[in-house]
């Protein structure tokens, strides 16, 4: 069995935003952004000489992957966009794998990404940086605000507007209420596997700062950067009606979708980086997804509208 995935129209009478943030969830989120960066700042004098090995390195590679895809294919590519069609099993499996970036629940995700897109660096974005002017303090105050400043507003992206489609799934809503525990696992896996390959409790301990803190702080700040950096400076092959740019330095790290203009342009495709020597480690997910029989109806970007939308640019 296939799911169908249509991104909703986002026009509708229903309001932008559907109230604010309880004290327990504001509290969460400012919890699940400034423990990852203390961890992150505590890095180098622990790695100093000891509290790093290659089972760490391993670890650390393997969960960034998992939940860095878990955003850029099921997150943003599939459950934002509608960028191809998923097998069922394989859509509970995506909703999950995002959860573990832990950057919100999937729906919340959704929404925000959503009306991001419907209002793309103008009034109602909520993490546009040129809300404030073009100023050097007005850019500065804008980065901030883009990168994470943001986050700590409690203004809520309302779902019914913006995700009403996975607001209608069960098996999708499960996935959102269980966020806790996709959250609560994504560090004690590794956790887990790290004492027990190292047969050691100090190996454990390592496992959980690398592959668990520290790997979600970066991860974090490379999904962030894509809000920030990529509205800010870069290349703008393709016609977008925003400040959306390609950023090169950040293609590896965040999977493909530093290549930010091309998705603006076109946001339902399933590959951002078009150019000759553009990586997109996503879209090669995708593509093997669809080789497997997995993934179908995906949309991948034709040289015909590559060309008008350069076309459109100049």
């Amino acid at each position: 069995m296939t799911a169908t995935l249509e991104p909703p129209k986002t026009n509708g009478p229903k309001p932008v935003i559907s109230g604010q943030r309880g004290f327990g969830v504001q509290f969460a989120v400012y919890l699940g952004v400034i423990l990852p960066l203390v961890a992150l700042v505590v890095a180098v004098p622990f790695a100093w000489g000891w509290g790093l090995s290659w089972v760490d390195v391993g670890l650390f590679v393997f969960f960034y992957a998992l939940s860095g895809l878990g955003i850029t294919v099921a997150y943003h590519r599939y459950f934002t966009h509608g960028s191809f069609k998923a097998k069922r099993w394989l859509r509970v499996l995506l909703a999950v794998a995002g959860s573990f970036a832990v950057q919100g629940p999937v729906i919340t995700w959704v929404a925000d990404h959503r009306r991001h897109h419907a209002f793309s660096d103008r009034d109602g974005d909520p993490h546009s940086p040129w809300l404030y002017g073009t100023s050097p303090l007005a850019i500065a105050k804008g980065f901030w605000h883009a990168h994470m400043g943001w986050l700590f507003e409690r203004d809520k992206s309302n779902a019914e507007r913006f995700a009403p489609d996975l607001l209608k799934d069960p098996a999708i809503k499960k996935v959102d209420d269980l966020f806790w525990l996709w959250s609560l696992l994504t560090l004690t896996l590794p956790a887990l596997l790290g004492g027990l390959i190292s047969w050691s409790l100090w190996g454990a301990v390592t496992a959980f700062f690398w592959a668990g803190l520290v790997r979600v702080c970066v991860l974090h700040h490379v999904t962030w950067s894509v809000n920030s950096i990529c509205h800010m400076i870069g290349e703008r092959p393709f016609a977008a009606r925003d400040k959306s740019a390609n950023f090169w330095p950040l293609a590896i790290l965040s999977f493909g979708e530093s290549w930010h203009n091309l998705h603006h342009a076109d946001p339902t495709s399933a590959r951002h980086g078009v150019k000759r020597g553009q990586i997109d480690i996503s879209a090669r997910v995708i593509w093997a997804f669809e080789k497997l029989g997995w993934a179908s109806n995906v949309r991948w970007p034709t040289p015909a509208r590559l060309a008008r939308l350069t076309a459109e640019s100049k």
